[in-house]
């Protein structure tokens, strides 16, 4: 068994200025459309929840680097950070072979106005 972890923080800033620059161009290439409508519905605090989902992502791909043959095997909307029905952010690979690769992934986010955070570990198959 193979455990790995990875951490990541961002100003919130610098996403704020990406969707406010580039809009949907950054938004689509980043997250997926249920990420999409989920930090959207949330008004005054929608940067922050894409920053942290940002951060997520960062620290997902610094985890999991090391089982990829090439580093494009997987892109940004592969992953995706949701929330169960009690609040706890999970993730979902879509369109990749991560998931056979994976017995376990555990996430952590936190934001401020300021900054987001997310740190994860992935226990490996």
């Amino acid at each position: 068994m193979k455990v790995k972890c990875g951490v990541d923080i961002i100003e919130v800033s610098r996403i704020e200025d990406a969707i406010e620059n580039l809009e949907d161009k950054f938004l689509n290439r980043v997250y997926t459309e249920k990420e999409i409508e989920y930090c959207s519905s949330k008004n005054n605090m929608k940067y922050q929840h894409f920053a942290v989902r940002f951060a997520a992502k960062e620290a997902i791909f610094k985890a999991v680097s090391e089982s990829l043959e090439e580093k494009t095997d997987i892109v940004w909307t592969n992953i995706e950070i949701l929330n169960n029905k009690d609040g706890r952010p999970y993730v979902s690979f879509i369109n990749c072979d991560m998931e056979e690769k994976i017995e376990n992934i555990d996430i952590s986010l936190s934001h401020i106005k300021e900054y987001a955070i997310a740190n994860c570990v992935v226990v490996f198959k």
